[in-house]
């Protein structure tokens, strides 16, 4: 009973905001793609047109709810606060549960586990306006990123750096392919969710990585993120900044892109407002 008081509050106030943000939100269709519609994946044409199909179910609120400290996630049957404090920093559960990455990272695209549902418009709108909500999923990243190696190292910029155990980290993540899907959708999801400033930063980081210091550099994980995860901003300028900057350290032999360029790309960004 509780629980749909509160999906039934969070309806009528995401109604109310969707009304008042209508006039400054972005159209559908009017991302530009870097590359030509054959070289983007399907659902990163879907991702970039903001999902142009897509309806709002607004008797769904699961995911917000979830984000609110209300509702267990299935089938782990765990507030996120919980969550965090239980699972952080345990690299083996977070390697072999699967049902638990569409619930931390939720996207407008259904997944493989059947108890948690797609993110939905009126979600994105209450949960982008909730302080507690983006603290939580920042932490929620975090604990990934440690799950992966690294660290964030400066939460204003997005910048990363290596975590202690970095070197068995990335050695984990070049072999465990699967973790190449979980970090696409925590890239929409923080696009989806207001916090696609970060995204650059894990980007430029692996690039760094790669491109002077030879980690991160299997070719599964190449084709990954120059498909993939570099098409994962929807800030059109931002997307094809990066793009050119990560085709050209794969095709110069020359160029080397150094984690001196990336800290002061990061710096140009913040001062500047966009990368120059």
């Amino acid at each position: 009973m509780r629980a749909e008081i509160i999906r039934n509050s969070i309806r009528v106030a995401a109604a109310r905001a969707l009304s008042s943000t209508a006039s400054r939100t972005v159209p559908r269709q009017q991302t530009r793609l870097v590359f030509t519609a054959m070289s983007i994946p399907h659902d990163i044409q879907e991702f970039l047109a903001n999902y142009p199909d897509a309806t709002d179910e607004t008797n769904n609120s699961d995911n917000y709810l979830f984000y609110s400290n209300q509702l267990p996630c299935q089938p782990d049957n765990l507030l996120i606060d919980r969550f965090h404090a239980r699972f952080g920093g345990d690299y083996d559960e977070l390697e072999y549960r699967h049902g638990y990455i569409q619930w931390l990272f939720p996207i407008q695209e259904d997944g493989m586990n059947l108890q948690a549902q797609a993110l939905q418009p009126h979600e994105i709108v209450s949960m982008n306006g909730d302080n507690k909500v983006q603290s939580r999923l920042i932490t929620s990243y975090k604990m990934m990123l440690h799950f992966y190696g690294m660290s964030l190292a400066n939460q204003d910029t997005g910048l990363l750096s290596r975590s202690p155990d970095y070197n068995s980290r990335y050695s984990h993540l070049q072999r465990s392919m699967h973790n190449n899907l979980r970090i696409t959708r925590i890239l929409k999801c923080l696009s989806e969710l207001g916090l696609e400033y970060l995204n650059a930063g894990f980007l430029l980081h692996v690039l760094s990585e790669q491109s002077e210091n030879g980690k991160l550099d299997t070719r599964n994980i190449k084709g990954s993120m120059d498909r993939w995860w570099a098409n994962c901003i929807r800030d059109d300028h931002e997307r094809e900044w990066i793009g050119r900057v990560i085709r050209k350290a794969r095709n110069a032999g020359d160029f080397t892109f150094t984690r001196e360029m990336y800290e002061s790309a990061l710096t140009a960004r913040k001062t500047h407002g966009r990368f120059e």
